[in-house]
């Protein structure tokens, strides 16, 4: 196993552990402690891809496991999002609905030996689910580890804008996956 392929099946082992320490109220600051949780997951989304360009072991197990890494941390963010009352529903409801139809694609594709890579629109997605993850933990982290009550109205707002964002740069990406997977796939077997 390579180090990228490491640094992937790490990200999808701190997801859980990210999504207990966000959770779970009882452990102190742990808005903080799971920002720092996701942060480091991000981190390895970043390093891994980089990684296998420059030493040329871009592999097939991380063509498939890298998206489905961060599908999972981010994925596991807002669902936190939407226990503490941060996100609506329906923003869950088109990521999952795009994140079936890729992989659903991908699988087809896979199944005529084709492996789809995740395409430029796909990383944009990615990096905003993210950083606008990052940026909703750190207004819960104030509010909430650190008692600045001010700040309460602002962050809904910027949560929601931000989420909504998330939604929409996801239904893009997934436009734009199903138009250029259409080109590859053989649709009459």
């Amino acid at each position: 196993m390579n180090t990228p392929n490491i640094l992937t099946i790490s990200r999808m082992i701190l997801t859980p552990v990210f999504l207990a320490v966000f959770l779970i109220k009882a452990i102190p600051y742990h808005y903080a402690i799971a920002l720092v949780i996701f942060i480091i997951g991000s981190l390895t989304d970043l390093f891994d891809g980089k990684i296998a360009r420059k030493r040329g072991i871009v592999t097939n197990f991380g063509k498939f496991a890298d998206p489905l890494a961060d599908k999972m941390l981010t994925t596991a963010a807002i669902l936190g999002f939407i226990a503490v009352g941060y996100c609506n529903i329906w923003v869950l409801f088109i990521i999952l609905f795009r994140e079936f139809a890729v992989s659903s694609m991908r699988l087809v594709a896979a199944s005529d030996g084709i492996v789809i890579p995740a395409n430029m629109w796909g990383k944009v997605k990615t990096t905003i689910q993210m950083v606008a993850s990052i940026v909703i933990m750190l207004l819960l982290s104030v509010r909430f580890d650190f008692g600045v009550e001010s700040v309460a109205s602002v962050s809904l707002i910027v949560a929601s804008v931000l989420l909504w964002l998330m939604a929409a740069a996801t239904a893009i990406s997934g436009v734009v996956y199903v138009i250029q997977g259409t080109k590859v796939i053989d649709f009459s077997k």
